[in-house]
C-alpha cells in the first residue's frame, strides 16, 4: 500500500477551513499571540515567539515528474506564554487543513506567516501537537546574496537546503536557528529513487511502485541544516572509530569515481577533528555529493553534509568540522554566523598545518599582507568586521569566514597552543546541542584565560571597521 497524503481538492478545502472559522469563532481565548519573527537583526520574520518546538514529524510523498509535494507536518511544541495564536514560517505550498490538538483552528495567511488560531487557549508551559496538511510544488527561495536555498528541482528528483531561511519552502516550521528539535522524516518517492535526509535511516519500504524512507534524527537540529535530497545515488554504508560510528554516504554516480579518493579520507578527518575539537556530536556521519549543477555550493547540514560535486579535501573538512561549529553549537542569530564559518575556515588552516602544508600563522600573514593568488578576496575580507556583516546579503561573505578565521588565530596567539584546544574542546563541549552568541563567545575565552588581554582583539578584529593596523 502505498503512503501518500490525499489531496483536499480547493472547494473542499475551502469548506474545511470556513467550517473551522465557524467552530473557532467562540472560545473566550485569554493568551496573546506570539510573535511574527524573533526579529533575527538580518532576517527580522525568521522564526516565532511564543513557543518552543520539540520534534517535528513529516510524512512527504514527492513526484519529481509533475514536481508536486505532499506533506503532513506533526509539530510538538511547548507554550513559552499563554497564547491565543502562533504563526508557522511557511513559503508557498497550499494548505489544506491544520489541527492543534486534534481540533480544527482558524489559519490565516500573509507572505511567509501562517498564523494558527486554535480552538483553546494554549497555556504558558503546556505542551501542544499541530497538524498541517499541505501540498503544492514547493519553490526555490533567492537568497540576498543571490544563492538560491529551499527546494532545488534535480534532473532526476530534488534538494532541499536551508540556509538561512530555505526549509520553509518544505515543511511549515519556527525557521530560526535559535529554536532546535528533533525530527522524523518519511519521505515516499517513485520505486528506483532513493530520499536521503538527516540521521538513522529506520526503514526502506516498498509497496505499490512507491518507496519510503524513514529517517530519525534524536539529536536537536536547526531548521536550516535540515535537508532532503531524492533522487539516483551510490549508497555506501560503513563505520568509523572504536565507538563504529554509522557512516553514510550518498553520491550521484556521475559523481562516484571523482568523490571516491577524497571520501576515503571521511575516517581520518573524522579521528583528527575529535582529536582537535571533542568528542564528535551526533550518532551518525556521512555526506551528499550531488552534481555539480543541482545546488551552487556544499553545505553544513547535520550528520551528512551536501557537496555540489565531488570536493576537494578542505571543502571536506570544513562541512564536516561544521558538525561541531554550527550544527551543534549553534549561533542565537544570523549575526553570530562567524562562529560557524570562522571556525571551519580555520580548521581548514589547521588541517593544512597538520599535513604537510603552511601553518596558520603562514596563512594568517599572507592574508594580512595581502598575498593571496586571488586579489578579489585578500581586499574583501576587510570589507566589515566579521560579527558585524552590513547587511543580509553579506552574512556569508570573506570577512565572516578569512576574517573570522583570523580572529580565532588571534585568540590562539595570545593564549598558546594548550590553552585554545582546552577553550575550543570546552565550548563545544559547555554548548553541546544548544545556541550561543558573539557575547557568549567572548565571555567564555576571557573566562578561561583570566590572565590575558583580549580587548584589542575584540575591538580591532572582531568589530573593527577596516584593516588593523597591526597583525
Amino acid at each position: 500500500m502505498s503512503r501518500s497524503v490525499r489531496l483536499v481538492p480547493a472547494l473542499a478545502s475551502s469548506a474545511l477551513l470556513a467550517l473551522a472559522l465557524t467552530a473557532c469563532s467562540g472560545g473566550g481565548v485569554e493568551g496573546s499571540p506570539g510573535g511574527s519573527g524573533v526579529r533575527d537583526p538580518y532576517f527580522p520574520k525568521a522564526g516565532n515567539g511564543g513557543y518552543d518546538v520539540t520534534h517535528y514529524d513529516l510524512k512527504l510523498a514527492y513526484d519529481p515528474e509533475e514536481r508536486h509535494l505532499t506533506g503532513t507536518a506533526g509539530i510538538t511544541a511547548r507554550a513559552t506564554q499563554d497564547l491565543s495564536a502562533f504563526d508557522l514560517d511557511l513559503k508557498g505550498l497550499d494548505v489544506d487543513t491544520v489541527t492543534v490538538e486534534g481540533r480544527g483552528a482558524r489559519v490565516s495567511r500573509s507572505g511567509q506567516e501562517l498564523t494558527v488560531r486554535p480552538h483553546d487557549e494554549l497555556a504558558e508551559g503546556e505542551t501542544f501537537r499541530v497538524t498541517v496538511r499541505y501540498s503544492g510544488t514547493p519553490e526555490t527561495i533567492t537568497d540576498p546574496d543571490k544563492s538560491e536555498e529551499g527546494w532545488l528541482p534535480t534532473a532526476d528528483g530534488a534538494l532541499a537546503l536551508g540556509e538561512p531561511t530555505g526549509s520553509m519552502a518544505w515543511f511549515p516550521g519556527n525557521h530560526h536557528p535559535s529554536d532546535k528539535a528533533s525530527y522524523d522524516i518519511a519521505v515516499t518517492v517513485p520505486k528506483g529513487l532513493q530520499a536521503v535526509s538527516n540521521g538513522e535511516l529506520r526503514s526502506e519500504r516498498t509497496t505499490g511502485g512507491r518507496t519510503t524512507y524513514a529517517w530519525h534524527t534524536a539529536e536537536p537540529m536547526a531548521s536550516y541544516v535540515a535537508m532532503l535530497a531524492i533522487g539516483h545515488y551510490d549508497i555506501t554504508r560503513t563505520t568509523v572509530g572504536e565507538d563504529r560510528l554509522p557512516v553514510y554516504t550518498a553520491v550521484d554516480p556521475e559523481q562516484t569515481d571523482a568523490s571516491r579518493k577524497v571520501l576515503a579520507k571521511l575516517p581520518e578527518i573524522m579521528e583528527w577533528a575529535e582529536y582537535n575539537f571533542g568528542p564528535y556530536p551526533f550518532s551518525s556521519t556521512g555526506a551528499v555529493v550531488d552534481r555539480e549543477d543541482d545546488a551552487g555550493y556544499a553545505l553544513e547540514t547535520q550528520n551528512r553534509p551536501v557537496f555540489h560535486g565531488a570536493p576537494d579535501t578542505e571543502t571536506l573538512v570544513h562541512e564536516l568540522v561544521h558538525q561541531w561549529f554550527g550544527d551543534s553549537v549553534t549561533p542565537k542569530s544570523w549575526q553570530d554566523m562567524w562562529l560557524n564559518e570562522g571556525f571551519a575556515k580555520y580548521a581548514e588552516w589547521l588541517w593544512q598545518e597538520d599535513n604537510g602544508g603552511d601553518s596558520a600563522q603562514e596563512i594568517f600573514d599572507a592574508l594580512y599582507r595581502g598575498d593571496l593568488d586571488d586579489e578579489e578576496t585578500g581586499e574583501a575580507i576587510w570589507a566589515f568586521p566579521p560579527a558585524k556583516p552590513s547587511d543580509a546579503a553579506h552574512i556569508s561573505d570573506s570577512p565572516v569566514y578569512w576574517r573570522g578565521a583570523m580572529v580565532i588565530h588571534k585568540i590562539r596567539q595570545t593564549v598558546g597552543d594548550d590553552a585554545f584546544y582546552d577553550i575550543v574542546q570546552g565550548w563545544t563541549s559547555d554548548h553541546r546541542h544548544g545556541n550561543a552568541d558573539t557575547d557568549d563567545f567572548t565571555a567564555y575565552v576571557e573566562k578561561k584565560a583570566p590572565d590575558k588581554d583580549f580587548d584589542a582583539i575584540w575591538e580591532d578584529w572582531l568589530y573593527g571597521e577596516g584593516k588593523p593596523d597591526h597583525p
